[in-house]
């Protein structure tokens, strides 16, 4: 069977994203969408140019909106990071601007008969992956964000740092927004088995510190080179596999939870048909508090964002 890709807005997050598909051999097909033509054809020729080094021949195609129709997965990687150039990283200055093309490329997904599953990288996260899955119509349960599957790896890399283990030795989640709203819920922490509560005790470790420095990575990385890609790119590569291969992973994605009106990250099974099984951890009240309040937060900024652009409209 073969295995169809596309990937919408070639920048930094895309181009990364285009390149693991290729190198890892993930896909068969990868059809690429931007709208500099002149980027998108020269990663084309790069990518081809790279293929004769690789293990792998992946088909791929340039701006053709004909080869959306099969596509087993779209990823959304359209952006401008420079907007969160801003003291507090917000994602949602991003919004001034995808809120422009996501009905655009909502439009060419329904217009050329797309029916697979979609991956949204695209800030604000949650917003748009909400915005995405109303315009298109897609069933909710195959439309999704990377959300904190960066995040939560971003903890797990801390967590890692601080106890001297290998980041793949910790599990557990960050939940919520991706933004500013979101949080760890340490109940869910275990590393090597042990609940992380219990080891930072023993090893003098404050817990609060880590999660600060988990949530502010995206905005340190982005300090240094005025863009992030490697990280959410890989997140949105796993996440197109756990799709592709119905692999039925545990993964902390954006997905919409009825019991809070929105999409958030919380831990879901990704397989084929897109979200599967949605889980409910045993969280601490407080946590519990902090979900809700990132919900709300999301609910209200998408409410804000949405009364200001019927006044600017309105104006005009």
């Amino acid at each position: 069977m073969t295995r169809k890709v596309a990937v919408v807005g070639m920048g930094h997050v895309g181009a990364t994203v285009a390149h693991y598909l290729v190198a890892g051999g993930f896909v068969d097909d990868l059809a690429l969408f931007d709208t500099n033509e002149a980027k998108v054809q020269a990663d084309a020729l790069d990518l081809r140019d790279a293929m004769a080094n690789l293990p792998y021949h992946t088909n791929l195609t340039v701006n053709d909106e004909s080869q959306l129709r099969d596509c087993d997965v779209v990823v959304s990687a359209l952006g401008k990071s420079k907007l969160v150039d801003t003291p507090d990283h917000d994602r949602f200055a991003e919004f001034k601007f995808t809120r422009t093309q996501v009905p655009l490329v909502a439009k060419m997904l329904v217009d050329n008969g797309f029916h697979g599953k979609l991956v949204d990288v695209t800030n604000p996260c949650d917003v748009i992956t909400s915005m995405y899955q109303k315009l298109t119509g897609l069933p909710k349960e195959h439309v999704m964000g990377t959300g904190t599957l960066l995040d939560s790896a971003r903890m797990r890399a801390r967590v890692g740092e601080a106890l001297k283990v290998d980041s793949r030795s910790v599990v557990g989640f960050n939940l919520g927004e991706h933004g500013n709203s979101q949080f760890t819920a340490w109940s869910t922490v275990r590393v090597l088995g042990k609940p992380v509560t219990e080891l930072a005790k023993e090893r003098g470790l404050k817990l609060s510190e880590l999660e600060e420095r988990a949530r502010q990575g995206g905005y340190l990385v982005y300090q240094g080179k005025k863009y992030t890609n490697y990280g959410v790119a890989t997140a949105a590569v796993r996440l197109t596999n756990a799709l592709l291969n119905d692999a039925r992973t545990e993964m902390p994605v954006s997905n919409y939870r009825e019991e809070y009106g929105t999409y958030l990250s919380y831990p879901a099974v990704v397989g084929r048909d897109g979200v599967v099984e949605q889980l409910h951890l045993d969280l601490t009240p407080e946590e519990e508090a902090k979900l809700a309040t990132s919900a709300t937060y999301i609910k209200e900024r998408l409410k804000k964002e949405e009364e200001r652009a019927n006044q600017l409209a309105q104006a005009e």
